[in-house]
């Protein structure tokens, strides 16, 4: 039999291999012990203040405070543009699980418009998906109580009550108020250029047009905040900090809205301008229009239907005609031109003339006709500006030369902005041999200057231009600059920057040439031929004025002008630029209706109602401002 070997314990061997474990297990926890507790040194104590802030972060949130905006007042104290509370429905994209079908879902129960729907998602991309984005920004009561119902239902999904503007006169003011709107990208980016962004993180709208975009740093204010505790849904606890924002300026305007209504009035269903202004210094009365548009519409966010009817209106609601549309001047300048003329020496009051059916350039074939087939006969500057003789203009223009022309033109602010405080302004066109060859690259020639002596041609001028120019004649070449604001803060506070200057616009050699173009303007009105004397019978004060019939098409040198037989659109625009009181004048109006034909018998009755308005104070029933629900 084999002997079993049997193998002994070595106790000892086993004692000091566990030893040798164990050390060396306990030196690692040691080792990570340490690393641990360096690793909290450096959290805790290194790293304390940043960790602290994080930590804050993660608590407390900063909330920017949109300030109230300014509101706008006429010269009277009535409120032009107001804010109301409204009630908007905002959603966070983060805090949805299905955006898309949530949004459908409101859009039905709330019965929105379907291009809410796209208007949203293309604000959604430019936005944060933590912030909240409105859907609808001006709730019903009906719709609130239908959300307030169902509002379990949709997770991230809020309403908010906020100002909005508003215009109780809707679109009696339109293109001199203009409106606000919501900031789009282009606004982001012009704010951030110009170093304002951070002032707009809690605004959403801003001025787009007229005052409103031109006095925007005076209406919107300054930006307050508030530190708020929030829980790990970000639902706000409670206020630790609030600082309030700094309410936007209130601002005045020179505008007295019963003029304007009045002005509305008068241009109903035509398509034209008319300004009202106060030659002493510029202010601007009344700023019409027509026709015009809701700007509460902007402000709500207009559909994409209604701005294309806008947009594709042929009556070009959007258009600022006083400041914008480019027409041309007619027979409205030719005192202007008689001042030229004076000046240098090319005639004087007493200088007589002949004026027959046409006028010729020696050597030239063409004939360019008076507008009576028969002429005037023999005049004076008085009388030819009394009848609006053309021939007499034709021949001053043709000795006086386009460089002169346009010289004293443009000091009369003719090719130049007005300085009107909107930003909506074209300059028009007073031509040069130098605005020819750019535009045309063409030289000038004597045939263009004909035309241009009696406001036609090339030459295109605005309401706003023509008023200020005459508003330069009344004031004997003083610069005149009109302007819609009258104070900010208060009525009678900070006056606008757009005072009168001291600097004249225009120095003659003798004071008198300035009376002496008022005169004929007086006989227009007054005289036993004068071309308005009919619209201006009987009234009670002393005015003086011009009437223009401008062409829209050109004529063959034989053929005879008969409207019915055009197009609306090409017949005449009808133009008159008046002002009164004579001796001392206070007002002066400048108008255009398109297409009216006769300046004489369709505009001056038009600026007559105005002026009697606003110096004898006969108003029609001013119709109460226009209450719509936000």
């Amino acid at each position: 039999m084999l002997k079993q070997r049997i193998s002994i314990k070595d106790n000892g061997a086993e004692a000091a291999l566990f030893y040798r474990r164990a050390l060396v297990a306990g030196i690692g926890m040691a080792l990570l012990s340490c690393l641990l507790l360096a690793n909290l040194y450096w959290l805790q104590v290194v790293n304390h203040d940043t960790y602290q802030t994080r930590s804050n972060d993660n608590r407390i949130k900063v909330v920017p405070v949109a300030p109230p905006r300014g509101l706008i007042f006429d010269r009277n104290g009535v409120l032009l543009a107001e804010n109301r509370p409204v009630f908007s429905l905002e959603i966070v994209p983060d805090q949805t699980q299905d955006l898309h079908g949530m949004v459908k879902q409101l859009i039905q129960l709330l019965d929105l418009d379907p291009s809410t729907e796209e208007q949203f998602y293309r604000e959604v991309k430019r936005t944060r998906r933590f912030n909240p984005v409105p859907l609808v920004e001006q709730l019903t009561d009906e719709q609130v109580a239908r959300f307030s119902v169902n509002q379990h239902r949709f997770p991230g999904a809020d309403i908010e009550a906020y100002l909005k503007r508003f215009y109780p006169y809707g679109e009696t003011l339109t293109h001199a108020l203009g409106y606000v709107a919501r900031i789009n990208v282009k606004d982001l980016q012009r704010l951030d250029e110009a170093g304002k962004l951070a002032n707009y993180a809690a605004t959403r709208d801003i001025g787009k047009l007229g005052v409103e975009k031109y006095y925007e740093d005076q209406l919107h204010g300054q930006a307050g905040y508030q530190e708020v505790e929030v829980n790990n849904r970000g639902r706000v606890i409670r206020t630790l900090k609030y600082q309030p924002p700094v309410a936007g300026q209130d601002i005045y305007l020179n505008v007295d809205i019963r003029l304007q209504q009045k002005a509305q009035q008068l241009l109903a269903g035509r398509r034209g301008g008319i300004v009202l202004m106060d030659p002493r210094d510029g202010s601007v009365l009344a700023l019409e229009s027509s026709p015009s548009y809701d700007p509460n519409l902007f402000v709500r966010g207009i559909s994409s239907r209604d701005y294309s009817a806008l947009l594709n209106d042929p009556a070009r609601p959007l258009i600022n005609r006083t400041s914008q549309g480019g027409y041309a001047p007619a027979s409205t300048v030719k005192p202007l031109l008689s001042i030229m003329g004076l000046n240098e020496g090319l005639i004087t009051p007493q200088t007589r003339f002949f004026g027959g059916p046409t006028f010729q350039i020696p050597g030239v074939a063409r004939k360019w006709r008076d507008w009576k087939r028969w002429g005037h006969g023999w005049m004076d500057m008085h009388r030819a500006i009394e009848v609006s003789a053309d021939t007499f203009f034709y021949d001053l223009a043709f000795r006086a030369g386009i460089d002169t022309l346009h010289d004293y033109m443009s000091r009369f602010g003719f090719g130049n902005y007005s300085g009107l405080d909107i930003y909506e302004e074209s300059t028009g066109i007073m031509p040069s041999r130098q605005w020819k060859q750019s535009r045309w690259r063409q030289p000038w020639y004597q045939g263009d200057t004909i035309s241009v002596g009696i406001g036609q041609g090339y030459w295109t001028a605005t309401p706003i231009q023509l008023a200020r120019a005459h508003s330069i004649l009344t004031q004997h070449g003083r610069n005149i600059v009109p302007h819609l604001l009258r104070s900010v803060g208060a009525p009678d506070g900070e006056q606008t920057p757009y005072r009168v200057t001291q600097e004249p616009a225009l120095t003659v050699k003798n004071d008198g040439f300035w009376q002496e173009a008022m005169e004929g303007m007086y006989l227009v009105l007054n005289g036993p031929e004068g071309t308005a004397r009919r619209a201006f019978a009987g009234t009670p004060y002393k005015a003086a004025g011009k009437s223009g019939t401008a062409q829209v098409v050109n004529m063959k040198e034989n053929e005879k002008y008969d409207a019915s037989r055009l197009k609306e659109e090409h017949r005449d625009n009808a133009l008159f630029v008046a002002f009164a009181p004579y001796e001392e004048p206070t007002a002066v109006v400048a108008m255009i209706l398109e297409n009216a034909g006769g300046g004489s018998a369709n505009a001056a009755p038009v600026a007559r109602a105005l002026l009697d308005a606003y110096l004898l104070g006969k108003y029609d029933d001013e119709p109460a401002p226009e209450e719509k629900k936000p």
